[in-house]
């Protein structure tokens, strides 16, 4: 990994943002575009959530320790987590594969037609094309018409507390242990290899957190510390944290920037029901980690200093292949 802090993907990201506005094409009111989890677009009468995440082979998926199916599980499954950081759900999705000739095509689309199925976003259109690896993009589209509206991650204020929807590190442990096993170590256990081949996106988190008051929300794709930091930057806001929950099997490291866990952590009132509001809803319960604070310099995990440590997806660099996931920031 040659930038642990992604520093130069969102920079570069910036850079484009602004090419983009330089065209003259002003953002309409109520719309929302380059820098959050989705776009907020209005197109006629609808408000409309668009989010899209390319995954490439050797770079967010080595195809020797999991399945192509994996892979179109994963492909569907980050995009509709990215609208769940928003409190949306994605109803509609559309795929795009760029491969060699003898890309299993038939297993990679086992695995998106699964996912298309659990979560209720079908495939309803998208392309096939040759390529040197295998590339699977996918873009999804869901309802922001919502009461209250869509979660970005520029709402949270100081004295908000700060929310996980669960232990983090069980991806990155499961690479870990994926790796080990491929050089004749220990069988990996299932949760951790569920864990990193098929995440679950946070879908009714997602839509409890917005309906509780939840004002900022951001899905954990490229490690907590990195995506956390993306709220406290977006919201001018630092963050004193007392614990990072960790899953069975992963390290404090891997929780706290092992990435790909696709929990969320969000942000709200102390006054908000949270707890109350997710087990009324038979959601388990989110776990409590600290609180934002007006200094936006102080980031602090149990009193010591803690950085934006998490995966970052360079264009070009050859090291990317050991990358537990695939992130996405926009």
């Amino acid at each position: 990994m040659t930038d642990p802090s992604g520093a130069a993907e969102f920079a570069a990201i910036e850079r484009i943002a602004a090419r983009l506005a330089a065209g003259g094409v002003g953002r309409p009111a109520g719309e929302l575009w380059i820098g959050d989890d989705a776009a907020i677009v209005v197109i006629g009468a609808a408000r409309v959530a668009v989010s899209a995440d390319a995954l490439v082979e050797g770079v967010h998926a080595d195809l020797s320790l999991t399945t192509r199916a994996d892979l179109g599980w994963k492909a569907l499954a980050v995009n509709v987590s990215d609208l769940a950081a928003m409190g949306c759900v994605a109803s509609r999705a559309v795929v795009t594969v760029a491969g060699p000739p003898d890309t299993d095509l038939d297993g990679l689309y086992e695995g998106l037609a699964a996912a298309a199925d659990t979560y209720g976003c079908p495939v309803v259109g998208g392309d096939l094309t040759g390529a040197a690896v295998l590339v699977v993009s996918v873009t999804v589209l869901g309802d922001a018409g919502l009461t209250p509206g869509p979660v970005t991650r520029a709402g949270a204020r100081p004295d908000d507390q700060i929310w996980v929807t669960g232990p983090l590190g069980g991806a990155a442990a499961g690479l870990a242990a994926l790796r080990r096993a491929s050089r004749g170590g220990p069988v990996v256990p299932g949760a951790l290899r569920q864990a990193h081949a098929r995440p679950v996106p946070r879908v009714a988190e997602g839509t409890a957190a917005r309906e509780l008051g939840a004002r900022a929300m951001i899905d954990i794709s490229d490690g907590f510390g990195a995506d956390l930091g993306h709220v406290l930057d977006a919201s001018g806001v630092g963050a004193e944290l007392t614990v990072v929950p960790v899953a069975t099997g992963a390290s404090a490291a891997e929780a706290l920037g092992g990435g790909d866990d696709y929990e969320l952590v969000f942000c709200a009132p102390a006054e908000a029901p949270i707890r109350a509001g997710f087990a009324d809803r038979g959601l388990p319960e989110p776990i409590l980690v600290g609180r934002c604070v007006a200094d936006r310099g102080r980031r602090t995990l149990a009193d010591r200093p803690f950085g934006p440590s998490g995966w970052a997806h360079a264009i070009g660099d050859p090291g990317r292949g050991t990358a537990a996931g695939p992130g996405g920031g926009r």
